[in-house]
């Protein structure tokens, strides 16, 4: 599938107060939160997609996330949170130093194939190393080198924090957004750039 098959998402603000559902009627559809719930629910929650990425034993190793969060900005951490079930993090916890690529908008093929199976995941996809062992993706929004804070257990997944020890982005190349269990390409209103009817002075 070409990259230009992925649907494009547009972000514009929504319907006043006095036109959405009532709370009675949002709290009479509430289900269980089934393992199928939650993903479907959370699927609403637009997000980036990165690859952790690491050489491990001369060999590339890697995993695509859209958990990828700030955690902090002094002293800089992120975080990732990987499922218990992981096959590929065992091996890739292995490496002292790992790198983190935001996937840029016109990445859709390499999210297709770092979505494969571990042995085929980086056939035809351009990497390169970041000189101490981690692996970062060329052409991505932007990229991290992180090295390990701590791991936390949280139910069936594990939340990995990472110190940030060297950092770049390309401010003028758009990043992919993982939108209802899909890559979307970002598609601004208008002629493009950020909605001035917002702000974000108010995120923490």
């Amino acid at each position: 599938m070409a990259d230009t098959a992925m649907p494009p998402v547009a972000f514009t603000k929504g319907p006043s107060e006095g036109t959405l559902p009532g709370s009675a009627a949002t709290i009479a559809a509430m289900s269980a939160p089934s393992p199928q719930a939650m993903r479907f629910a959370t699927a609403a929650f637009a997000t980036g997609v990165v690859l952790i990425a690491a050489e491990v034993d001369g060999v590339p190793v890697g995993m695509l996330v859209n958990s990828f969060t700030s955690v902090s900005l002094d002293p800089p951490l992120v975080s990732v949170n990987i499922a218990r079930t992981s096959g590929t993090w065992p091996l890739l916890r292995r490496a002292g130093r790992w790198g983190i690529s935001i996937l840029g908008a016109q990445q859709g093929t390499d999210f297709r194939r770092l979505s494969r199976k571990a042995t085929e995941r980086f056939q035809g996809v351009d990497w390169f190393a970041s000189g101490d062992g981690g692996v970062l993706l060329a052409g991505a929004s932007a990229t991290f080198t992180v090295g390990m804070e701590a791991e936390v257990d949280a139910g069936d997944h594990v939340v990995v924090i990472l110190r940030v020890l060297g950092l770049h982005r390309t401010p003028d190349r758009a990043s992919l957004v993982f939108y209802d269990s899909q890559p979307h390409r970002l598609a601004a209103a208008g002629k493009g750039g950020p909605d001035t009817g917002f702000t974000s002075k108010g995120l923490s």
